[in-house]
């Protein structure tokens, strides 16, 4: 049975749309056509928006909990099924799960927990798992277990990608802590490769990227900052114009006009992540053995005093970049759809409205107050 959205702005991907229909044929977008050359279809099923506006559902690359549990403590089916929920709720679509720095076999059960998920619910928006860690630079740890950060091995290395090389779509690694001949067997697996938690020099970065390192993690955060005579991982990844670039919009992660200042410099390479510890604020107190984590003025902070996380939506993301950071609505709508897609070298399968593209979508009001799903798949 088909089905048609009538009457709203859409936010293609590519364009903004006024006066078009979307056609939809079995959960798949078949068309999207001016009004004026549209028939209407009686035995068609038909949505009005009413004037509000939809674009693909939101993509989050990098987010820990759901309403209730924290992955890296339960890597289990049950706490993907709550991320992915409780992300769906507020118009995120499709997530990778995070599981940070943690015991190999916490690691190895992340990953199986993963891959079951994924093909017992093939039609879900988990795309596969992003691993923080565990080869962490200690000295830019963030909130990670200090115990649990350590040097990478190829045999620990050979046994992440054996069970996990089609289940993890990022790693986030130090680079600088590794050889050339362990890249390149990371490389070689086809996990994209995220330089994050890292020391490393502008140099050691710059190398890392030409190596084929085609990420950074939570721009500015946990990472060796821009400096006039040292430029550092932020530097560097300034300096690369091919290397994608997630930013965590909450204001305290980064300041918003550093935000905007990144958004001059990467351009379509920024995305936007939440980075979240749980959603929805619903888990205020939370420690899994050493850490801890504080939920108090809209942040996640540990014992320490270090940020653990953020406390926001994908959905708060763009309204904070459009209302905080000054980006336009639609580049705001593409950092979080078609260029976290890209990203991870998924966007010719999602985060678009185009014919062959899923009918995932989100819809929105012009002042951004009501974020909601709308699934057709």
């Amino acid at each position: 049975m088909y089905t048609i959205i009538t009457n709203a702005i859409i936010h293609t991907g590519t364009q903004v749309l006024d006066n078009h229909v979307i056609i939809i044929d079995n959960g798949t977008i078949s068309a999207v056509k001016p009004l004026a050359d549209f028939t209407t279809d009686t035995t068609a099923h038909h949505i009005d928006l009413q004037g509000k506006h939809i674009s693909a559902g939101f993509i989050d690359t990098h987010i820990n909990g759901g309403e209730k549990y924290y992955f890296t403590e339960h890597p289990t089916e049950e706490t993907i099924q709550d991320i992915y929920e409780s992300s769906l709720a507020l118009g995120t679509t499709h997530v990778l799960p995070c599981l940070i720095t943690s015991p190999l076999d916490n690691i190895l059960k992340g990953i199986e927990a993963t891959k079951n998920f994924m093909a017992r619910n093939p039609n879900s928006g988990v795309l596969g798992m992003h691993l923080e860690g565990p080869f962490l630079n200690v000295a830019k740890r963030g909130a990670h277990l200090k115990e649990y950060v350590r040097n990478p091995t190829n045999v620990e290395l050979e046994e992440i990608i054996k069970y996990g090389k089609d289940v993890i779509k990022i790693m986030t690694i130090a680079a600088e802590n590794f050889t050339d001949e362990q890249l390149d067997l990371l490389l070689a697996s086809g996990i994209r490769l995220s330089l994050g938690h890292s020391n490393a020099t502008y140099q050691q970065a710059k190398r890392a990227y030409q190596k084929g390192i085609g990420l950074c993690t939570h721009l500015y955060n946990a990472m060796t900052q821009m400096g006039h005579r040292e430029p550092g991982v932020v530097g560097a990844t300034f300096d690369t114009p091919e290397v994608y670039a997630p930013i965590i919009i909450d204001g305290f992660h980064c300041d918003f006009a550093a935000a905007r200042i990144a958004y001059k410099i990467k351009k379509d390479k920024l995305f936007i992540i939440s980075d979240a510890l749980f959603v929805g604020n619903k888990v205020t107190h939370f420690k899994w053995g050493e850490f801890d984590a504080y939920l108090k003025d809209n942040q996640y902070r540990n014992s320490e005093g270090n940020l653990a996380g953020a406390a926001i939506s994908m959905a708060d993301a763009v309204k904070a970049a459009v209302e905080k950071v000054g980006i336009p609505l639609d580049e705001a709508i593409k950092m979080a759809t078609v260029r976290a897609a890209k990203a991870i070298g998924q966007d010719q399968q999602i985060g678009q409205i185009a014919s062959g593209f899923p009918a995932s979508f989100v819809t929105f009001d012009k002042d951004l107050q009501h974020f909601a799903p709308l699934l057709l798949a």
